[in-house]
């Protein structure tokens, strides 16, 4: 069994439903950890330590349910010079994340029963945070034929998200047979919404600034058309569907329409489309390179918006770590993607917290309760997905600091790569510790050693 673990005296973001309202104002809580669950909460002051339980003095700090990343590319196996999902999993501890969902472009693809089953024991064996792979939609990703979806939905690894990500399911009668396939099971399929053809050779967000730069545009169209044709597919069919990466005021409205209508669609957006600007690129600083490309500023403000009015329901990181040499090189020639598991949580406070779009409590909603049920994750002790921090539920915690600001710097990152477009900076809060299923992976800011957690992990029996 994992220690036990005492924390004293923290915030709980469920009781901040204000949107603006002071930290200071919930009242303090202890919680105690124990067999990788809550056993105990009480107000602060009224749980006494025990022998040889690990005490957390959290004062100022706030308590959310561990997040929860439905977009995290690991890349292992195949392309281990970019990230392994050691590597990949420390980096999500250190960002506050308990659970992540590994997309399938891999190599070999995650189209089998065989490699979704090894990426998972991977993630089992490092016990950084849980791996759920998610499933490609098609054989190798090609877009010509579905891809093992029931072997896989029954294999060891339980997937139950499918995703072509990184390439578009374009082929309506594909899209249709899929979206047919997983609501057997009540799986989802996760589209990355980008007509191939509208978006060929495409390097940044069509408009002035791309004609200007003299880069070739990726126009908004080439994103909404394909989410109107496929939430009218999933509305045929009856099935459950999730939107990739939203990045436009026009995909906005079409989630809104959509919703309205009642058809069984979700959105995320990721923290660098509700802060960057397309203004970025007149640097050709690759690192600003990211598909969907960052958008115009009143794209920001529709998304900021929609998060407010609840139409996006997660936000998703879009991790996607690169080498050096992927990012410092010509901009035509420069890989898309960032990695962002570390700096989600700073950028989703100075993005939705502090201009007033979001409280504390749906911060949580977004970042850990929506994505667990979207993606399906085991039920809690109370027969629904992991919802509060009380007694009975999965030790899946983190604990952030609110206050204060530092620059976002190289010791920030803890994975392989280091193309993050908010080095150097200034941004708000940090999180402190983080606790998967009952042990510490992250303590004081600081990564637990590897050793130690994969052990806490296999004692624990922390494979989900």
């Amino acid at each position: 069994m994992s220690e036990g673990i005492l924390i004293r005296g923290a915030r709980l973001a469920a009781d901040l439903t204000e949107r603006g309202a002071d930290v200071a104002t919930a009242a303090p809580v202890d919680l105690r950890v124990a067999g990788g669950r809550i056993v105990e909460r009480a107000a602060a002051g009224e749980l006494a330590p025990q022998a040889g339980e690990r005490v957390i003095e959290a004062d100022g700090l706030v308590a959310l349910t561990g997040f929860v990343d439905l977009h995290t590319h690991l890349r292992e196996p195949g392309f281990e010079q970019s990230e392994t999902v050691l590597t990949g999993t420390r980096a999500a501890a250190a960002g506050g994340f308990t659970t992540v969902f590994a997309m399938a472009n891999t190599l070999p693809v995650q189209d089998t029963a065989g490699v979704v089953e090894q990426v998972k024991a991977l993630g089992d064996a490092a016990g950084y945070a849980t791996v759920r792979p998610i499933g490609a939609v098609t054989e190798d990703l090609e877009g010509l034929r579905l891809s093992e979806i029931g072997a896989m939905a029954q294999s060891r690894a339980e997937v139950r998200v499918f995703s072509d990500d990184g390439k578009c399911v374009h082929d309506p009668l594909l899209m249709r047979r899929a979206l047919e396939y997983v609501k057997t099971f009540d799986g989802v399929i996760a589209q990355h919404a980008q007509d191939p053809r509208l978006t060929e050779g495409s390097q940044m967000n069509e408009g002035a600034l791309s004609s200007e730069l003299g880069l070739k545009g990726w126009p908004a169209v080439a994103e909404e058309s394909i989410i109107a044709r496929d939430v009218l597919l999933a509305e045929h069919v009856g099935a459950r569907l999730h939107i990739c990466h939203l990045s436009t005021a026009g995909s906005v409205e079409v989630i809104r329409w959509a919703k309205a209508r009642g058809i069984q669609v979700t959105a995320e957006v990721t923290p660098h489309h509700l802060i960057l600007t397309e203004e970025l690129a007149r640097s050709y600083d690759a690192r600003y390179k990211v598909n969907p490309p960052l958008r115009r500023d009143e794209d920001v403000r529709a998304l900021r918006q929609a998060v407010a009015d609840g139409l996006i329901d997660i936000i998703a990181t879009d991790h996607a770590p690169h080498p050096v040499e992927a990012k410092e090189c010509e901009w035509d020639s420069a890989a898309f993607g960032m990695v962002g598991l570390e700096s989600a949580f700073p950028i989703a406070l100075t993005s939705l917290i502090e201009p007033g779009h979001a409280s504390w409590a749906e911060l949580e909603t977004l970042l850990s309760q929506k994505p667990a049920e979207i993606g399906r994750l085991p039920v809690g002790a109370d027969g629904q997905h992991p919802s509060a921090l009380d007694a009975g539920q999965p030790a899946d915690i983190v604990l952030v600091d609110p206050s204060g600001t530092s620059v976002f710097d190289l010791d920030r990152l803890h994975g392989q790569s280091q193309n993050s477009p908010f080095l150097g900076m200034e941004l708000p809060g940090r999180v402190t510790h983080t606790i998967r299923r009952g042990y510490l992976t992250l303590e004081g800011g600081e990564l637990v050693a590897a050793e130690r957690v994969a052990a806490a992990a296999h004692q624990n029996g922390a494979h989900a």
